[in-house]
């Protein structure tokens, strides 16, 4: 009677305690629902090995708030392009903004955020290291979707500033996140590849204010080869967990080329990992030690200590700008990429070396504070890159290159990573765009891809959709 009494108060506890594995928890899987598309004619060209519909950096491409969701894209005229249905709708709605991308370069993504302040859909669109593009819907659009019509007049202007803020000259990698409170912020880097700095500006519901850059490109950076006095720190995403913590994993790329073995690699190198617990404001290590504050001379540098939680030299042909999530309890989780040692010790080509011989890696912080990295055993067969999700079990899922999709369970520490879809009739050229919000609202995995083709010849663009474990 009492070794009853005991295992039933452990079942309790489990059951009360959040982020608790539970023995009736499922493991990971995927049920393919449904595939809808979006553009017959996307525009098509390959830039930086990507193509400007789906990049890893695009955040958000896809979205969904309060049952309608929402894609941005390019179409073959190069118009910008957003669409909307309800949730798991058949069809979508589209509307043709005026502006035209003014270059075939992939880092010129759309990127959609919501202010929740006032309702409204933002995007930014068409740059990089230049100006950019802006648009402001009407408020209220996103809160009565549908009592609201779906035309040019409620997305507003095309603008070249943010409503009269034009942060810098030099702008790339848009990313908009949600704080807590309901404001918006809006990440970027201002400068260049090798000498850029990761900066935020926020938008309260009436008005944007530029609260400065938080990472510095100054420092002296020495390899087993050589040194670098300049680069640029490289996010794998800006997010805030359920507590409003905000998490940024991220790689260092040098300015020289003489830290790599070989001037076929790339120069990036470490895993390194921040967090902020005063929207942004301030930066800390892992260990809690302040290393940054935006908008003063103060920044996070490549010579702070403590911010690598996974070293890796530029030998390896690491990848820059993958994918982050934080689980349920609150703990940061990555997917990061490059060549193993045990495929040579000095990659010459990363391009080919990374598709022929590339891994992606699952880095997560556990609940004792250390960090643990497991291998997902199935080949990149790409140079590009992984995304991830976690399911409401906490179970997580890797997006892998051409839509193939593998799992891993809570229970096993997310050492049991297998793959649970092939990519099987995608056809997908390689990165896809993630809805981060359906997955965390609906428990639904949904992401958008883009058909292969050759040259310019536009393809299809779609949005696939997996139900996750109820």
């Amino acid at each position: 009677m009492k070794r009853r009494t005991a295992l039933a108060t452990a079942v309790l506890a489990a059951v009360a305690t959040p982020g608790i594995a539970r023995a009736a928890d499922p493991g990971p899987s995927v049920s393919r629902m449904s595939t809808t598309l979006l553009d017959s004619r996307a525009v098509y060209f390959v830039s930086y090995d990507g193509l400007v519909n789906n990049n890893s950096f695009q955040k958000n491409g896809l979205l969904t708030y309060r049952g309608y969701q929402y894609a941005a894209w390019y179409t073959a005229t190069g118009n910008a392009v957003v669409a909307r249905r309800a949730a798991g709708a058949g069809t979508w709605s589209t509307v043709t903004l005026s502006h035209v991308l003014k270059a075939s370069d992939s880092h010129n993504v759309v990127s959609m955020g919501v202010s929740q302040a006032d309702g409204r859909l933002h995007l930014t669109m068409d740059s990089h290291s230049d100006g950019f593009f802006y648009v402001k819907s009407v408020a209220g659009l996103l809160d009565n979707p549908a009592s609201t019509p779906w035309s040019p007049p409620v997305l507003g202007p095309v603008r070249t500033s943010l409503d009269g803020l034009a942060l810098t000259s030099q702008f790339t990698y848009p990313q908009f996140v949600s704080t807590p409170e309901g404001r918006l912020q809006l990440s970027y880097r201002a400068g260049v590849s090798g000498d850029g700095r990761n900066a935020l500006a926020e938008y309260d519901g009436s008005s944007w204010t530029a609260l400065g850059e938080w990472s510095g490109s100054t420092g002296t950076y020495t390899s087993s080869h050589g040194s670098s006095t300049a680069r640029n720190m490289y996010l794998h995403g800006i997010d805030y967990d359920t507590g409003g913590r905000l998490h940024s994993f991220f790689t260092w790329r040098e300015q020289n080329a003489a830290v790599m073995c070989s001037s076929g690699g790339i120069t990036n190198h470490d895993t390194g990992y921040v967090y902020s617990t005063d929207r942004g404001r301030t930066w800390r290590n892992d260990a809690g030690t302040l290393v940054g504050t935006t908008g003063t001379p103060d920044t996070v540098s490549v010579t702070d200590p403590g911010l690598v939680v996974d070293p890796l030299g530029p030998d390896h042909s690491l990848m820059n700008q993958e994918s982050q999530w934080t689980d349920s309890a609150g703990l940061p989780h990555a997917i990061i990429s490059y060549v193993p040692g045990r495929f040579g010790r000095c990659t010459t080509d990363y391009v080919a070396d990374r598709t022929a011989h590339g891994r992606a890696f699952h880095l997560r912080k556990n609940s004792s504070g250390s960090w643990t990295k497991t291998e997902i055993p199935v080949p990149l067969d790409s140079s590009q890159r992984t995304k991830l999700i976690l399911d409401k079990y906490d179970n997580a899922y890797a997006v892998l290159p051409h839509g193939r999709v593998a799992g891993a369970s809570r229970s096993s520490g997310h050492t049991d990573w297998t793959l649970l879809f092939d990519g099987g009739g995608l056809n997908a050229f390689g990165e896809v765009v993630i809805d981060e919000m359906r997955a965390r609202s609906d428990n639904v995995l949904s992401f958008m891809y883009q058909e292969k083709s050759t040259g310019t010849t536009p393809s299809a663009l779609h949005v696939v959709e997996f139900s996750l474990p109820a």
